[in-house]
């Protein structure tokens, strides 16, 4: 129990980000296409949080063209080169999952003072 238990705290990220439900958040992600590699960056709110340690993982979803696209991002990551806040929002609920029913002005959440 104790080698997986050190298999994981050499996996798990020095600086693990602050994130929470209702931010808005940045995530900057490496993508690898062939022999290259680029950073790509995906703008959304965070809907859920769910598990710890190094399983943790947040949902993020944003409307591109009209359309809801949510994504999966496990924090501790090495394809996840970093995650910035860009505003942080006043929720009331661990997951935000009634804003994939809602459009527009409805779904927006209110920004923490």
């Amino acid at each position: 129990m104790d080698l997986i238990k050190e298999l994981e705290a050499q996996q798990l990220k020095q600086e693990k980000p602050e994130v929470n439900v209702g931010d808005t958040v940045r995530v900057h992600v490496k993508i690898k296409e062939g022999s290259r590699e680029r950073i790509q960056v995906f703008e959304g709110i965070v809907i859920a949080k769910r598990h710890g340690g190094l399983e943790e993982t947040i949902t993020v979803r944003r409307v591109a063209y009209g359309v809801g696209v949510e994504k999966v991002f496990p924090i501790h990551s090495p394809l996840i080169e970093k995650i910035e806040t860009v505003r942080s929002g006043f929720v009331r609920r661990a997951k935000l999952y009634y804003l994939r029913d809602r459009v527009g002005k409805a779904a927006k959440v209110r920004e923490k003072l």
